[in-house]
This record gives structure tokens, sequence and C-alpha cells, in this order.
């Protein structure tokens, strides 16, 4: 009795097991599968104002999830937006979470190694440190021995804290980060700068914090699918090309992005491409 229990318990959790792979496994599938769904899957910040954040409504906007919504135009589907972090977007994308990541990810050779990189990098960004103005740090080296908050799973914290002798002190997301910098528990924030430059968009930031320091690291950020998702992987690398031709990215004004010099740049090369 007890091995027939066994077997069956087995045999049930077996079952289970499958079919949690393959509703898991759905959001990565190619063109006529996320057609035949009518749904595309997009994992996006919800933390990084003003590239995806949550409006008061928890509604996810930004910069990337109007990247997000002009591809599902193209594909003729609706359009489902997961929430993602530095740590988990990776995973949540071999997982088949989501079909596509559009999430601030830098592009990086160990990253390429296990997602499929979509060419041209849709953007790029410097690596920079919000710091209270009373702190009086002008440059990188006065940030030796000091604690300095970051976001976990952020490929520069290694190389800030070996360059410049800063002790990374990390958390999940971007808002514990800037909580425990307002509490005091470091001496500055280490984040991507454009979303550095968004939250000094904010008065309550913008009275007391500053980048006093000059921007490192520049990287540019890539879109990512399933490795082996080459329908969803041409689609995007011509969806990316018209964003360059049209000035999509260098002329979205309403997010108050400042158009970087990648982005600038990217548009005079595409601008008067023929194909």
């Amino acid at each position: 009795m007890r091995k027939r229990t066994s077997a069956f318990l087995g045999s049930r959790l077996f079952a289970a097991a499958a079919l949690l792979s393959a509703s898991s496994a759905i959001a990565a599938d190619g063109i006529e599968a996320i057609k035949q769904r009518g749904t595309l899957v997009v994992g996006v910040k919800a933390d990084y104002r003003p590239f995806g954040f949550r409006d008061p409504s928890g509604a996810i906007i930004g910069l990337e999830p109007d990247l997000a919504a002009d591809v599902a135009k193209r594909l003729g589907v609706k359009l489902e937006l997961v929430p993602v972090v530095s740590s988990n977007r990776i995973e949540f994308l071999q997982q088949g979470k989501v079909d596509l990541l559009i999430a601030t990810l830098s592009d990086k050779p160990e990253r390429r190694r296990v997602v499929q990189a979509i060419d041209p990098q849709y953007y790029s960004d410097f690596v920079n440190v919000m710091l209270p103005k009373k702190a009086g740090i002008t440059d990188w080296a006065q940030l030796k021995g000091k604690p300095l908050c970051a976001t976990s799973g952020a490929w520069y914290n290694k190389d800030v804290a070996r360059s410049y002798g800063a002790e990374i002190v990390a958390f999940d997301g971007s808002e514990k980060p800037l909580f425990a910098l307002k509490q005091g528990n470091c001496v500055g924030y280490v984040y991507d700068q454009s979303m550095l430059q968004g939250k000094l968009l904010d008065a309550d930031w913008k009275a007391d914090y500053a980048l006093p320091l000059k921007g490192i690291l520049d990287a540019p950020w890539m879109m990512a699918v399933a490795l082996g998702n080459s329908s969803l992987q041409a689609l995007l690398e011509t969806t990316t090309k018209d964003w360059m031709k049209s000035g999509f990215v260098v002329e979205e004004k309403k997010w108050g992005i400042e158009p970087t010099e990648y982005s600038k740049a990217m548009h005079e090369k595409y601008k008067n491409a023929t194909n």
C-alpha cells in the first residue's frame, strides 16, 4: 500500500512539474506562437524612473514600456508587462516567463552567452553616484573605504569596488538602496546615470542630492530574447533600426530623458538609411 501510494504521489508530482514546465516555457516562443497566443510578454523595470516605473494607479509606464508597446503593435497582439529586477531578469527570460527583455540590460559578453542579444543596442548609459551635496565628494578616489549603496546584480558593482576601493552594500531593486541612502547607511548610491538623473527630477531628491562625479563605464543596453528565438530576434533587429531612423529614443521628451551621445549618433547613422 505504501509503495503504491508513493508511486501515485510520484506520478502526480511528475505531471505537475511537466505542466509547470510547459506553462513557464510558453512565453519564450517565436513570432507565430506569440500571434496565436495573442499576447507579447515583456520583462521591464518597475522601479527605474523614467525608463520603467509605476504610475499612481499601479500601471507600469516609461520609455521601455513604450518600446514594448511598439513591438506588440507591430505583431498585432496585446502587451503584458512583467516587472523584473536586475537579479532575476535573465532568469525570467531563460525560464520562459517573458518573451523579451527591455529592462536596462547592459551588453556584456557573459550575458550574450546565455541570452540572444538584439543588435544594434537601443540605448547606452554611464555609471554614476548620487551623493548628498553636503558630502563634499568630487572625485571617485574619495570613495575609498566608504560604504556605497548599490543594486544587486548590477554588472559594475565589482568594477567600482576594485577600481575605487568603495565598500559595496547591495540591495534588491532601486528603492531599497535609495531608502538606505536617505537613512545614512551609505555615502552614496552607485547606479545607471540616466536613472539617477531621473530621480533628481523629483523635488525631494533635487534639494539635497547631486551627481558631482563624471560618469564612467559607458555601456550600451541591449534587448534580449531566449537563445534560438530567431524569428523574434529578426523582427526586433529591424524594429531597433526603425527606432534609430525615426529618432524614437532621441525624441522621447515626455519622460524627461536627455538624449545621450549614443542615441544621437545612432540616429545620424540610420536616419537616411533606405532599409
